[in-house]
């Protein structure tokens, strides 16, 4: 199983004094497949430099170069439906690392986005499915 990861839930997993820190650790040990695009590293570093945690993003990149974490880098067309996807939802507005994670659930067929974000995951209507499955 693959699961395409937004920023809140491997932020949550990485920082013990988040709130749903045990819910999203659970989720992501359930043994899937974690993929996040490349755009939500610096998401969670600008994170946890804000809330002056430095060990979650050691331990984000401990995770990349472990291989426990996949990142997905965005290729043109990924770029091209993020604009798309910013663009339509601009009133909302829609970020481009929330946008990225679509593309990317998209490009990889996923139906499921591992996301405390729900305010926007839930309005997004991917190309591929109706909605998201949005977990935990």
């Amino acid at each position: 199983m693959i699961l395409v990861c937004d920023t809140s839930v491997l932020y949550a997993a990485l920082d013990e004094a988040e709130s749903d820190h045990e819910a999203c650790t659970d989720l992501l040990s359930k043994g899937p497949t974690i993929v996040t695009p490349s755009p939500t590293l610096v998401e969670i570093d600008q994170l946890a430099q804000s809330r002056q945690v430095p060990r979650a993003t050691d331990a984000l990149l401990a995770s990349v170069e472990d291989g426990s974490i996949l990142v997905a880098q965005l290729d043109l067309e990924d770029y091209v439906r993020v604009r798309e996807l910013v663009a339509r939802y601009a009133d909302f507005p829609l970020s481009l690392v929330d946008a990225s994670v679509v593309a990317v659930a998209e490009r990889l067929e996923q139906d499921t986005i591992a996301t405390l974000d729900r305010r926007h995951f839930s309005v997004v209507r991917p190309l591929h499915v109706p909605a998201f499955k949005l977990l935990p």
